[in-house]
């Protein structure tokens, strides 16, 4: 767990006064293999959310402690704003997070706080209503202790059914604060409360739930922390309520579980707050910046009905957010690229000029609206190309500095699959630059972005290269030689996709596959090989190659591994050799970055050249991102975590690296500043 996770675990617990609940809809069927949802969620959802409110300890804003800043008149203020101001350009949520709740009804079922919401949910509700807005509201998963009245509750509408049946006899804990027991779902009491909590909720006419707290995710894990029968209760319930209600869970989602994630809800944090439970509302560090890196693994899963989550979008104040300019529109970039959840945080009747303008940009959000997630070209340096192809075949592309000094960042066009000419559009300045080809550069101040909308001129008649050319795997064994794995972008022809591609080594056709991805194989020891792929539409018409990728290949002796627990490694600073039962050779070396750092001194090349190195690692984080030093050259390589606190199962990432001949080739994993934690280090294979 990085210093990090445990400062906000610890500020978000103190935070939360009045948790509530498990929430669900209504049904006692076991979902099939595609659950009904109550919403479709076709498009990201956008709207206001409380917590960053309740979250700052900016002067004024919670004058009596944690979270005091939530109650009914606050959030009927920023309901107003919505409607008067946001609404026109696609928000439509209110959603009142934690803090709401002030006890449990005679049937266990959460009750509003009669002291700061007076008039209790449903009148909140149908104010929201009444401005042409949709109403949220927020539950922790699980049985609140507070509602188990020593088991002897009954479960509204369930004959012979009490708080005692719901749980394990054990009274096990679940959810990310421990706060409430774990729900037993063999027993059908289980289902039928969860459906009554979710009709309660319909009845208030809440059209959006966020279950908080969820697992395995939210710094937890294990099978206590197992909420994924929660989730699939939930998603039914709220089903068979009638009422369309989105429902999203939160936070830091395990990815290993992200098919029952996309089943059963409309989306999923993929991180830890964004709060920095400081006297802004967040910085760029605590943890804007995390999200560039713990969302790439979940991109593939976003999506219509389901949508990576990045959390609140705290951009409107630059005095109360505490970002610069240029990270305000860095973050919103992000967030609009991703395809995520756009729900401002901040007090919306204190917008600045420069916060309204960005939250009311109708090209940016039109590009969270379409729905296409982008994905990074490469993140081995602070300067990167993120890209999504849109369905008019026009590309929206982000540049972005991530650096702490100005920095010129350019676009490769080719690697992008993109020839010819292209328009270029500033979509955050409604400007039209000049045409460009090849390369697209900005000079970008310190975490600064471009947001940009490229179409191609041309009207060749054919497929585009295919873009985004890389390697996914790589062996090589005495018996069958060596084989790497490629994957590319689809390509198109105008808007249909090619049917094909062939994947050449230099002038030479190697396979065809009608897929994005394959496995060249049986390729000779000691080589070199130039690979590009060519796409082929269902006309026969043939793509111009993709962007060379280049890699050298093991000895006839096959792959070597190096493990990183061996004598002949230098482990330093705080860097230690721990066990691991899973991993390779039963060890790892942890406790990497800051000044620990670990040092493989003997790698072995055949030959100079470019080679692909397997890190086996362990990270049971978000993510984290390691600074790999190869004979003196650093680069950046981002590794995705299992957000379950899950330390002993090893994972792999494919990164190339370039070596020298002979056995002296050093590689050094530290962190890339004294503050950054690293993934454990299991093994690397050349």
């Amino acid at each position: 767990m990085s210093g990090r996770t445990t400062r906000l675990l610890a500020a978000a617990a103190a935070a939360l006064l009045a948790i509530a609940v498990a929430q669900a809809p209504s049904a006692a069927a076991a979902p099939d293999a595609k659950p009904a949802k109550a919403d479709s969620a076709d498009k990201p959802y956008m709207g206001f959310s409380t917590w960053s409110l309740e979250s700052t300890n900016y002067p004024g804003v919670n004058p009596t402690g944690p979270a005091s800043w939530l109650n009914e008149a606050n959030v009927i203020k920023q309901t107003d704003v919505v409607a008067s101001t946001l609404k026109s350009h696609g928000y439509q949520y209110v959603n009142v997070d934690a803090g709401w709740m002030g006890g449990y009804d005679s049937y266990a079922r959460p009750l509003s706080n009669a002291t700061t919401f007076p008039h209790g949910m449903k009148y909140l509700g149908d104010y929201i209503h009444g401005k042409g807005l949709k109403f949220g509201a927020y539950l922790a998963v699980g049985l609140d202790i507070r509602a188990y009245n020593n088991g002897n509750t009954p479960i509204y509408g369930a004959k012979n059914c009490y708080t005692r049946n719901l749980v394990y006899p054990d009274l096990r804990t679940t959810n990310g604060w421990n706060s409430s027991y774990k729900i037993d779902f063999s027993n059908p009491c289980a289902q039928a409360y969860i459906n009554s909590v979710a009709n309660e909720l319909a009845g208030w006419g809440v059209d959006f739930l966020k279950l908080d707290g969820v697992g395995p995710g939210s710094f937890q894990g294990g099978a206590n922390y197992d909420n994924t029968s929660d989730v699939q209760a939930w998603n039914t319930a709220l089903a068979k309520t009638g009422r369309k209600i989105q429902f999203v869970i939160s936070w830091s989602l395990s990815h290993r579980q992200a098919d029952v994630w996309k089943a059963n809800s409309n989306g999923w944090r993929v991180d830890t707050d964004v709060e920095c439970y400081c006297d802004t509302i967040v910085t760029w560090n605590n943890s804007v910046k995390a999200r560039f890196t713990d969302v790439v693994q979940w991109i593939p899963d976003a999506g219509p009905g389901h949508w990576n989550n990045l959390d609140s979008l705290d951009v409107g104040n630059g005095k109360m957010d505490g970002i610069t300019d240029a990270e305000r529109q860095t973050y919103m970039t992000l967030w609009a690229i991703e395809a995520a959840p756009l729900y401002a945080g901040d007090d919306l009747t204190k917008l600045d000029s420069y916060g309204l303008s960005l939250l009311t940009n109708d090209e940016v959000i039109a590009v969270d609206q379409a729905g296409i997630a982008a994905k990074p070209l490469s993140q081995s340096s602070q300067q990167q190309t993120w890209y999504a192809r849109n369905a008019d075949g026009s590309y929206t592309v982000a540049l972005f500095n991530l650096g702490d000094a100005t920095a010129t960042v350019s676009a490769n066009l080719a690697q992008l699959g993109i020839t010819g000419s292209v328009k270029v559009r500033d979509l955050w300045s409604h400007k039209d630059l000049a045409n460009a080809s090849g390369t697209i550069s900005a000079q970008l101040p310190t975490h600064g972005s471009q947001l940009l909308k490229i179409t191609p001129t041309g009207k060749d008649n054919v497929p585009n290269p295919p873009g985004g050319l890389h390697a996914t795997a790589a062996s090589g064994t005495t018996a069958a030689g060596n084989s790497v794995t490629l994957a590319w972008d689809p390509a198109y022809n105008g808007t249909t996709p090619a049917t094909s591609y062939e994947i050449y080594n230099g002038t030479t056709r190697l396979l065809t596959t009608s897929g994005t991805s394959a496995t060249v194989a049986s390729l000779a020891p000691s080589g070199t090989f130039d690979f590009t792929v060519v796409a082929i539409d269902r006309n026969g018409k043939k793509s111009q190659p993709s962007t060379t990728f280049t890699v050298s290949t093991a000895d006839k002796n096959g792959s070597i591994n190096y493990e990183a627990e061996a004598s002949v490694n230098t482990v330093a600073g705080g860097a230690s050799v721990n066990d691991c039962g899973p991993c390779s050779g039963g060890k790892k070396v942890g406790n990497l970055g800051g000044t620990g750092s670990l040092t493989f001194p003997n790698v072995w090349a055949p030959k100079d050249g470019t080679y692909l190195m397997t890190v086996s690692y362990v990270d049971g984080d978000s993510s984290r991102t390691a600074q790999v030093t190869v004979n003196g050259v650093p680069f950046r390589l981002p590794l995705a975590g299992s957000n379950d606190n899950d330390w002993n199962t090893p994972q792999t990432a494919v990164v190339p690296i370039t070596l020298k001949a002979g056995g002296s080739n050093v590689v050094v994993f530290n962190g890339p500043t004294p503050q950054d934690y690293v993934s454990d280090i299991d093994k690397i294979t050349i």
